[in-house]
């Protein structure tokens, strides 16, 4: 018989609460998938180690443009005064958990209760991380990077628009992302490390797509055989069920892991004594800020599906 509990507490023992802990038979989890996340594969950290606190900003100097002019013998020479052009780097979030746990749930629960919960606390603080960061920075691609007109040079890339997206099928899915390679190359963005985000439902299209056919992924195996996308035109395709999305539009995003800085520069947990019950207080903190310090190397685009 579990023992007793009051109202607003919950009872982990008993087949209706899910047998955490063991009357007739040994109580198991049932395993919880995740979204994946991609944050930490799509930004940088170079100015992590600058900032102490939430609120605390660093300013960025970035290297000025000078310009270089024909010379002619005689002609006095005109000299620059460069500037360096400062951004600010914030960290202006925090996400918490905070929960409990009963020493009695504790000592006849037949897993470890802590444990398992703590784990899942982490893995929901990388999801609100991922949420939070392919929301922000689309709206932050350079201008020649989005829209209807993108191409720094060419200026007649459609990369769609929330009044007109851009209707994705397997048959223009390939069409997209090289699109996006063309907008860095006018951009003149490193070819190694560029990537792209997109939902499930497009990655499909892919493996939907002339990809099927193996000698043109330069694999011994379709797609449609190993699941696999891997690199496309330069860049490493990434699936995220978290891409930005509403009313069938979705903010899709490709660039650089120069574009985007990140930095989490407090990560607490700790654990405190109920002092008015026997039981564990676990919470935990996390403090963090993104920045696009360089829009020229983030595109975005606005799809449906078509």
């Amino acid at each position: 018989m579990p023992i007793g509990v009051s109202n607003g507490h919950p009872q982990y023992s008993g087949k209706q609460n899910g047998a955490f802990i063991p009357e007739v038979w040994a109580g198991k989890l049932l395993k919880k998938y995740y979204n994946s996340t991609v944050f930490g594969a799509i930004t940088n950290t170079d100015y992590e180690g600058m900032i102490a606190n939430k609120g605390d900003t660093v300013i960025v100097r970035q290297r000025p443009d000078l310009t270089v002019t024909p010379y002619t013998k005689g002609v006095d020479l005109v000299y620059e005064a460069p500037t360096s052009v400062e951004k600010e780097f914030t960290i202006d979030y925090a996400n918490y958990f905070a929960f409990e746990v009963k020493d009695v749930d504790d000592v006849q629960s037949d897993i470890a209760l802590m444990d398992e919960f703590t784990t899942d606390a982490s893995t929901q603080l990388k999801l609100a991380v991922d949420s939070q960061l392919l929301a922000q920075i689309p709206s932050q691609a350079h201008a020649q990077n989005s829209g209807a007109t993108a191409g720094k040079i060419s200026g007649n890339i459609n990369l769609g628009t929330d009044a007109a997206p851009v209707g994705v099928t397997k048959d223009n899915i390939l069409d997209l992302i090289l699109d996006f390679g063309l907008c860095l190359d006018e951009q003149n963005v490193p070819e190694t490390g560029r990537w792209v985000v997109l939902p499930a439902w497009a990655v499909s299209l892919i493996k939907r797509s002339d990809l099927k056919d193996a000698s043109l992924t330069g694999d011994g195996t379709t797609p449609l055989r190993n699941g696999r996308v891997g690199i496309i035109d330069r860049f490493t395709i990434y699936s995220s069920n978290q891409v930005n999305a509403a009313a069938g539009k979705f903010d899709i995003i490709a660039g650089h892991n120069d574009a985007t800085s990140f930095a989490s520069q407090i990560n607490k947990m700790e654990t405190l004594r109920n002092q008015k019950d026997f039981g564990d207080y676990v919470r935990g903190l996390q403090v963090f800020g993104f920045k696009v310090m360089k829009p020229e190397a983030l595109c975005h685009a606005v799809i449906q599906r078509g």
